[in-house]
């Protein structure tokens, strides 16, 4: 099970009131929502593997150089020796310090490798899995990993921690008409305002679906620009020619990385904590009670 940790935590803490707080009146909702979010999904799923894979750089600048407006409208402040900072609700910024203590002292992996984001790492685990892959995201960049003959699947939260959509190939040709490997051509096609990809102009997600059900895949769509005979509207030839040089630079971009250098950590599901004291201390410290208490118990069930 690979955890898109930021994501989860970004939605732990819109999910669950900042009325959560520690001893010293700090909000920890964050905090204890992704510990209840991780009792749970343990509970239900009994994983063999658990990572948490964390965004070294959210913004990596290889992307940047590629495609200028990823990301560029959730910049705080820009950084040119180091990733941007990106703009975070200033009560769940403290939080993720936390965060990364109590997943290390409680023993679960946690993985981010400089210059990649946290997909590039899901990605990597993904290609490397010898088995079957639940990914936990709320992301649905990571759709274009489903591979039904691997058993890899996406886990959305819909609701809270308690209503996941689980995502298949079915799921995904129900909703989007396309499999797990046409899901990244269908994104960049489209585009997508929250990551600050333009898409190509007047091309749409059903539009963009016909033409993958058509010509097979973004190569064949390109192939069919230029090809007088191939079943493409003049608007749809014209808006495809003039974003050439996006759709050349798009795929690197909206592909997650499959050969991200990961380091040589243990990925088994703890079943003592690492280090217990440093655990006491974290929950008394920052209040984090039954939800702290509740995943310990899971994991030493």
């Amino acid at each position: 099970m690979l955890l898109d940790t930021a994501s989860l935590y970004f939605r732990a803490y819109f999910g669950v009131p900042d009325s959560v707080r520690a001893p010293d009146g700090t909000p920890v909702n964050a905090v204890r929502g992704l510990l209840d979010f991780i009792d749970r999904l343990v509970k239900d799923h009994h994983p063999d593997h658990l990572v948490a894979c964390m965004d070294a750089d959210w913004r990596p600048h290889w992307r940047v150089e590629l495609i200028p407006s990823y990301k560029a409208h959730r910049v705080a402040g820009e950084h040119p020796e180091g990733p941007d900072e990106e703009e975070v609700p200033d009560t769940l910024s403290p939080q993720v310090p936390v965060i990364e203590a109590v997943l290390d002292a409680l023993g679960i992996a946690r993985v981010g490798v400089a210059g990649y984001e946290a997909d590039d790492v899901i990605g990597t685990y993904t290609a490397r899995a010898a088995g079957p892959v639940d990914i936990v995201t709320g992301d649905r960049d990571l759709y274009q990993l489903v591979d039904d003959a691997r058993g890899i699947r996406v886990l959305y939260p819909v609701k809270g921690v308690g209503t996941l959509s689980l995502t298949d190939e079915a799921a995904l040709r129900e909703k989007y008409g396309v499999d797990g490997r046409g899901y990244a051509d269908l994104a960049l096609l489209r585009g997508d305002p929250s990551d600050g990809l333009p898409g190509v102009p007047g091309i749409g997600e059903k539009t963009a679906a016909k033409l993958l059900a058509e010509f097979g895949d973004l190569a064949g769509i390109r192939a069919a620009v230029d090809d007088p005979g191939a079943k493409l509207t003049p608007s749809q030839r014209k808006r495809l020619t003039e974003a050439a040089p996006y759709l050349d630079m798009a795929p690197k971009v909206v592909r997650v990385a499959g050969d991200v250098p990961l380091p040589d950590v243990a990925t088994a599901l703890p079943r003592a904590p690492r280090d217990a004291a440093a655990l006491d201390e974290l929950g008394a410290r920052w209040g984090l009670g039954g939800s702290l208490q509740r995943l310990l118990t899971t994991l030493t069930a």
